[in-house]
């Protein structure tokens, strides 16, 4: 496909990425950006991670940049990757390869100086663009076009791609996801049925990053309820998907202006009681942190309803703090069934950021002071002093504290 030229983003002209690719390119060798940043530079989108491509053998890589003053690490020099830190910033900087031989996780490569055939052994056809320093987008495979129409396709043969790498049917999803309008394409999909007993080959860390970016994609209920009536979600999560809660809670989370959180997503999707969580953690490799949300949808997701009136929901903000609140909220809110618009649940899923609980305002010592001694009894009464002290609606005032400390020290 002949080259096109194209208007160059802003970061190929200044920044970083700009005073690599100058360095790189000054000799008699050629660098260009590929991949992902390019195909975001066609759409408007900003480029994320920078990958560059390179004629340069790794070593002569190494050498160019320690010259240039930046600092070089090897990540992955067997597969011809030296990550290249510049002003901060890293940028994995790769020579152009072919593939030798894969197991379905690791590709064998040899080194070359083809850009088409560098392009050929990449996933998809958006993800293959390269770009010259003179506007030249080279798009082997259709990428461009594709990306207009609203479709992710692989590059030749879907099945020889997915054994190239059984983690291509995760990705294709989540970039179907990202990027796509309307039904997957059909060849895609019907490979990765075919190739579906290879995600059991793959890592859980590798099958974690994947999904953590695909459930917060801009068509990820639609896609994962693809990917569910396919019957590829089921044994990922090993449940029961639950596709129309996340598609809700992504509308909800739209109406009230907040991010799309991976663990928020992932609990709407998986998660109905505790023991959802401790699954997930299991077969994804999760972080104690996302594991700890998930326990936290799984325990109160289903305790609170805005007809229970605020001062419980209150109650349950204080208990679970803002962030653990929110996830319980919204995914209570997405399973409901009410419309993204009731007041009533729009007023409950935003009390974190119009209350904030106050702190606890009595302690050990004050129990002390009125002649409660250490010990079970002191424990067991300012247990009492706290739920008293939330069915009051929180009070601050030291009259209101006093007076509950009062009632509750004297009717002991």
């Amino acid at each position: 496909m002949t080259p096109r030229r194209i208007s160059l983003p802003d970061w190929f002209d200044q920044g970083p990425a700009a005073r690599l690719l100058a360095v790189l390119n000054a000799g008699a060798e050629e660098a260009r950006p590929v991949g992902g940043a390019v195909r975001n530079a066609l759409i408007g989108l900003p480029p994320g991670d920078v990958d560059i491509a390179t004629t340069a053998l790794p070593d002569a890589v190494v050498r160019t940049v320690a010259a240039a003053g930046f600092k070089s690490v090897p990540t992955g020099i067997a597969h011809g990757t030296v990550t290249v830190v510049v002003e901060g910033r890293g940028f994995e900087v790769t020579t152009l390869r072919e593939d030798v031989g894969t197991d379905g996780r690791r590709a064998t490569v040899r080194f070359g100086r083809d850009w088409q055939a560098d392009a050929s052994r990449r996933d998809f056809t958006i993800n293959a663009m390269s770009l010259t320093p003179d506007g030249l987008l080279h798009d082997y495979f259709g990428g461009a076009a594709d990306l207009a129409a609203g479709r992710v396709r692989f590059i030749g043969d879907p099945v020889r791609r997915i054994r190239e790498d059984r983690l291509r049917i995760l990705r294709f999803f989540r970039f179907h996801a990202s990027f796509a309008t309307g039904e997957p394409d059909a060849a895609a999909l019907a490979a990765c049925i075919v190739e579906r007993e290879g995600l059991g080959e793959l890592s859980r860390e590798r099958l974690r990053m994947e999904m953590m970016k695909l459930v917060i994609a801009a068509q990820a209920g639609p896609t994962l309820q693809v990917m569910a009536d396919a019957g590829l979600l089921g044994s990922l999560i090993g449940g029961v998907p639950l596709c129309r809660g996340l598609d809700r809670l992504a509308d909800i989370e739209r109406r009230l202006g907040l991010e799309a959180e991976a663990p928020r997503r992932l609990g709407a999707l998986a998660v109905l009681v505790r023991e959802d969580a401790d699954r997930l953690r299991e077969r994804l490799a999760l972080s104690n942190e996302e594991y700890r949300r998930l326990d936290g949808i799984g325990h109160g997701w289903h305790g609170l309803d805005p007809a229970d009136g605020e001062l419980l929901a209150k109650a349950a903000l204080f208990a679970a703090g803002p962030r653990g609140y929110r996830d319980r909220a919204l995914v209570a809110f997405a399973r409901s069934g009410a419309a993204p618009d009731d007041a009533g649940w729009l007023a409950l899923a935003s009390l974190a950021e119009r209350w904030k609980a106050p702190a606890f305002p009595i302690s050990g010592n004050d129990l002390v002071a009125r002649g409660i001694p250490a010990g079970p009894e002191l424990g067991s009464t300012l247990a009492k002093l706290r739920q008293a002290w939330i069915a009051a609606d929180f009070p601050t005032s030291n009259s209101a504290i006093s007076s509950l400390i009062t009632r509750l020290t004297t009717a002991r």
